[in-house]
């Protein structure tokens, strides 16, 4: 099931306790899409009795957590945790990705256009060299209409926090370098990922 660190706990029961009837209320989660590459997710209170005998329910400390049957695949043996990356919020680190096929490369990708080198120029320059502290890497793969498919590598590929790297941190750099881009797409296999590097919320 889902894993909720201390740190989380804490954010989640505070937050509760500003709810009315708090003492009834589970978190609950589930995965609501799919963006780069990584599922999406829904976090929010409902009554812990309006769960069914097929959703996963677990207690988490005096924490209730739901998880819906249509979840419970996609998010087993992820962690939600506490994140001070960006402006800080619940992050879901979750070992699961979506089918490959929807992080394809499109055919017509190519990087020898100038716009593909001035993003590999941003990548080496700037974006690297932080996320090398990770043992991380980003490689551009390719450029279609205005849209940018990287793949990361290294101690990012797997990660449950490339996401909030990818569009916190790669996707500004590149955005204020390249203003024209339209979106920015992780094409990784993170499922192949053997070496994630993941630091805990500072206390």
């Amino acid at each position: 099931m889902l894993a909720v660190t201390p740190e989380a706990r804490a954010v989640v029961l505070e937050a509760r306790a500003g709810e009315t009837d708090a003492e009834s209320l589970a978190l609950w989660v589930e995965v609501a899409g799919t963006a780069n590459g990584a599922y999406t997710y829904d976090i929010y209170f409902q009554a812990a009795a309006d769960a069914s005998g097929d959703d996963a329910v677990a207690d988490e400390d005096g924490l209730p957590v739901v998880v819906p049957e249509s979840s419970v695949a996609r998010v087993r043996g992820a962690r939600l945790d506490f994140s001070e990356e960006g402006e800080g919020g619940l992050v879901i680190l979750n070992p699961n990705t979506p089918p490959s096929a929807e992080r394809a490369v499109p055919e017509t990708a190519e990087l020898s256009s100038d716009l593909a080198q001035r993003i590999i120029a941003v990548l080496e320059s700037e974006v690297n060299p932080s996320i090398a502290m990770h043992g991380g890497r980003a490689d551009l793969v390719g450029v279609d209409e205005l849209t940018a498919y990287l793949e990361l590598s290294g101690g990012c590929q797997g990660c449950g926090l490339a996401r909030v790297t990818l569009s916190q941190g790669i996707e500004v750099a590149l955005r204020e370098a390249v203003p024209e881009l339209v979106a920015v797409v992780d094409v990784t296999d993170h499922a192949g990922g053997t070496n994630p590097y993941f630091e805990s919320a500072k206390k």
